[in-house]
């Protein structure tokens, strides 16, 4: 095992349409994509497309979307652990204009406590905070025995500020500073307060702000992506996270500015296309994101 991803499984239907369609009225999108979604499965799915092939605890469900799930982990070579629920998780996203609507419907009972997994030969942890109950476990274990432990902070959860006294690196969204009611600088403080050896906020096209192991807080500007191309930004912040997770894995020693580069490019393409899995960089994609922007 490289490296341990834990969340929750969606399958993720992507509409692009013109408009949303409200009471009696019927829309018929230009196009649409089926993939898997969540927030630590997207980040598990790009780490593989890279090339490190991830372990994935993530809930899973005995019906024709869970095994449609299990053939995609399996074409990934994504070794799946499954928690089960009764039923699959949807969410149906529509981009419009950078920004999209999604509806989701999640099943998040789990049947059974989380799996009992051998760490020997992780490198890494990347969390989401679903499952919080694997996740406070992990993340505990993974700081005891010197794996490095990340967390995507997409939104405040029950456990959040007790889970990130185990995190190492918390890359969070903007939506945790609004919901805690901190500017990206205050949250790059509190996230170094709980003992964050790298905190950084995500702000989609602003670029991310973040914060060293040294205490010194940075800025990084977004590849600029001409506003004709940007098609879909859902799973953006996901694949971010999965790219600097290979980033890491593949030079431990680099410097955590370096990993970010390589992830903005990685997202940088990502919102060129519709849907998660057409959105997954190739390492060529991203060489070719920093070649065009001179990175």
């Amino acid at each position: 095992m490289d490296a341990l991803f834990i969340g929750q499984t969606y399958i993720d239907v992507t509409l692009l349409a013109d408009t949303i369609p409200t009471g009696d009225d019927k829309v018929v999108a230009k196009d649409y994509s089926v993939s898997f979604g969540g927030n630590a499965v997207t980040a598990a799915f790009a780490c593989a497309k890279l090339g490190v092939k991830p372990d994935l605890l993530t809930s899973h469900a005995n019906d024709w979307l869970g095994r449609m799930f299990s053939d995609m982990a399996a074409r990934y070579e994504v070794n799946l652990h499954p928690r089960p629920v009764k039923r699959s998780s949807l969410s149906f996203v529509i981009p419009n204009n950078g920004k999209r609507a999604i509806l989701r419907a999640r099943d998040d009972a789990y049947l059974h406590p989380f799996p009992t997994l051998h760490l020997d030969g992780c490198r890494v942890l990347h969390l989401d905070g679903h499952q919080p109950d694997a996740a406070i476990a992990y993340a505990k274990a993974c700081r005891e025995k010197g794996i490095l432990t990340s967390l995507d902070g997409g939104g405040l959860r029950s456990n959040t500020h007790e889970l990130l006294e185990f995190i190492d690196v918390a890359v969070v969204a903007e939506r945790l500073c609004e919901q805690m009611e901190l500017t990206p600088t205050e949250m790059l403080t509190y996230l170094n307060a709980r003992g964050c050896r790298i905190g950084a906020v995500t702000l989609g096209e602003r670029g991310v702000v973040w914060i060293d192991a040294k205490g010194e807080k940075r800025e990084m500007a977004a590849l600029k992506v001409p506003r004709a191309k940007v098609v879909d930004t859902n799973g953006a912040g996901d694949i971010f996270h999965g790219a600097y997770c290979y980033a890491y894995l593949t030079n431990p020693e680099g410097d955590w500015e370096e990993h970010f580069r390589f992830a903005r490019a990685a997202s940088a393409h990502s919102v060129q296309h519709l849907g998660n899995e057409a959105s997954l960089p190739s390492l060529a994609d991203i060489a070719a994101m920093r070649q065009a922007a001179g990175d």
